[in-house]
């Protein structure tokens, strides 16, 4: 009820003002109390993925001990969650306590296109760290011969191009639509369903487009990390020492989990069909792997594994 209230309340300020350009992002609609607890936490778990990912670069960039494939993929990933959550989190957060909610149409597509495109290279990272582990498991002895210093290069600079060039053709056509008043996207960011619903003319055919294109990249690297891992497990079990199963399946559980904690809400969100979505249920979800995801990695990675706790100590001494 207090939501729709909101809503017309929105929509009034927009309908009485010819100043307000751009869409109003709705975001979070709990006042008082609730609106204050619910931003410090969310900036507290804002600044503590900051700090937790970019402990994690520095750490691998600074130890020489740990310079090996598995850890600069590690560094490279921690890094790209520092941007991911940049592009979405502080307008987030200014969000809260800002009155009119006012987003530029620029600003609110050139978020659309780094938030898209950074999941899209997150990804592609999530698939090629699952190759690493299994060269590591399944080929041990032509693991260095195979995960050069030039393939590592090229996966990780193809991860990042092809994640910026998925998305721009599909969001050039949108920006181009016309959107009738009032321009009020119930979410917490800008999201090409609730963006497309403002059309004034229905484009069922850029719905089709975007609902595709982003099934694509959700499932098709997802299918090759299950293949990846179902030869890794196979490999494993045929391993005679507990001792050996036991530090094969430490090296992969991290990353079964991020890959489960960043696929589950994800594939929810854009997998399944749109119209059993319900807008709260919207910001639930993408807040969990938008943001709670990356503040998590760097708990996850670092807990179970003893090189990167020492590489995080010599980090904290220095």
């Amino acid at each position: 009820m207090s939501t729709v209230y909101r809503q017309v309340t929105f929509s009034n300020t927009y309908n009485s003002s010819n100043t307000v350009t751009g869409f109003i992002l709705l975001g979070f609609t709990y006042t008082g109390e609730t609106q204050t607890l619910l931003f410090m936490l969310l900036l507290t778990i804002y600044i503590l993925t900051l700090l937790g990912n970019r402990s994690i670069t520095c750490a691998v960039c600074w130890d020489e001990r740990i310079h090996t494939p598995m850890y600069i993929l590690l560094a490279n990933f921690s890094f790209l969650e520092i941007c991911y959550v940049t592009t979405t989190v502080p307008n987030m957060l200014v969000n809260f306590f800002s009155e009119t909610k006012v987003i530029s149409f620029s600003g609110c597509f050139l978020q659309y296109y780094l938030f898209f495109s950074l999941g899209t290279t997150e990804c592609f990272f999530l698939a090629i760290m699952a190759f690493d582990r299994y060269l590591a498991i399944c080929r041990p002895l032509h693991y260095h011969t195979i995960m050069t210093r030039r393939l590592r290069t090229r996966l990780v600079v193809s991860c990042w191009i092809i994640g910026f060039l998925w998305f721009p053709v599909p969001i050039i056509i949108i920006s181009q639509l016309s959107f009738c008043d009032p321009k009020i996207i119930d979410h917490i960011l800008c999201d090409p369903s609730p963006i497309l619903v403002l059309t004034c003319t229905p484009a069922p055919m850029m719905e089709f487009t975007c609902s595709f294109l982003t099934s694509i990249i959700l499932v098709v690297p997802f299918l090759f990390i299950i293949g990846t891992y179902t030869l890794v497990l196979k490999a494993v079990l045929k391993i005679p020492s507990r001792r050996g199963k036991r530090k094969a399946f430490s090296t992969c559980g991290s990353h079964i989990v991020v890959v489960s904690l960043f696929y589950g809400p994800a594939m929810v969100m854009y997998v399944r069909p749109r119209p059993g979505h319900e807008a709260q249920t919207q910001k639930v979800v993408t807040l969990f792997y938008s943001m709670v995801t990356p503040f998590l990695n760097p708990i996850i990675y670092s807990l179970r594994n003893k090189e990167m706790k020492e590489a995080l100590r010599k980090l904290l001494k220095c």
